[in-house]
Order: C-alpha cells, then sequence, then structure tokens
C-alpha cells in the first residue's frame, strides 16, 4: 500500500473518519469491557466508590447543612450514583475525583477519606467500567447475525 494521495486525504476522508468515531467514543477509549473477575472487581470498586460517595454527601449533609458544604457534596453524590449504575464512567470518575479533592482541599483536618475516594475515582476514570455496567451495554462490542 501507498501513500495516498492527496485528494483521498482531504475532508471527505476526515470527516468520515469522526463520523464513524463519534457513535463509539467511549468504546475507543477502552479496547474491552472486562469481564469475570476483573469485571467482578470493577463491579465492586464502582460500588465502594459510589457508595462511600452518597454516604459521605448524605452524612455530612445532615451534620452541617450549609451552601458551601452542601454544593461539592450534592455533585459527589450525584457522580456516585452514576458511578454505581457504571453510565459515563471516564468523566463521572474524573468529576468524582475533582469533587473529592475540592472537598480534601476544603477540609483539610478530615482528608483522608475524600483523598481516598480521589484516588479510587481516577483509577475507574482510567480503567474503565467493566462489562457489568450501563456503559458496557450502550458502547460495548456487539455481536451481529445475519440469516443467511
Amino acid at each position: 500500500m501507498g501513500t495516498p494521495d492527496a485528494s483521498f486525504v482531504g475532508s471527505t476522508f476526515i470527516a468520515d473518519q469522526i463520523i464513524c468515531s463519534w457513535g463509539s467514543v467511549l468504546q475507543r477509549l477502552f479496547s474491552t469491557f472486562a469481564d469475570g473477575w476483573p469485571g467482578a472487581g470493577l463491579l465492586l470498586q464502582r460500588l465502594l466508590v459510589g457508595g462511600a460517595a452518597i454516604y459521605c454527601a448524605i452524612s455530612s449533609l445532615t451534620d452541617a447543612p450549609r451552601f458551601a458544604i452542601a454544593v461539592p457534596e450534592l455533585l459527589s453524590a450525584a457522580a456516585g450514583a452514576l458511578i454505581i449504575a457504571g453510565l459515563w464512567t471516564p468523566a463521572t470518575g474524573i468529576i468524582v475525583s475533582a469533587v473529592q479533592a475540592w472537598i480534601a482541599f476544603a477540609r483539610p483536618n478530615s482528608a483522608l477519606t475524600p483523598i481516598a475516594l480521589a484516588v479510587l475515582g481516577l483509577s475507574l476514570a482510567m480503567i474503565g467500567p467493566g462489562a457489568w455496567s450501563i456503559d458496557a451495554c450502550l458502547f460495548g462490542r456487539k455481536q451481529i447475525t445475519t440469516d443467511l
């Protein structure tokens, strides 16, 4: 195969590549959605991070319901619910990580749990949701069967 000529590399080829990639943006982030034991481990990690984010938000809001505390905690709880479901895991993992870092800097006396959740949320964003997630159902590999 030689190098393509200039007319082939033009806007039509680039537009086709962009259009093709929009349909499976999340699939391009991860080569596969882990199943088996690794998938179960990712499910447990998602349950831990999402559950802890929701629990911390509920306990923080019942202790001292102030607006400055409520905004990051509610953002963390919403992102935690999406993490549990495995929906938009790369984006929500980054959101959990950023919000937990915000909480850790806002309350340095009790920063251990937010720092741990920030690291776990970032690792979920990097690793992916696993096979038992909504992301895998929406963006995973599909098997197409034809009746011939």
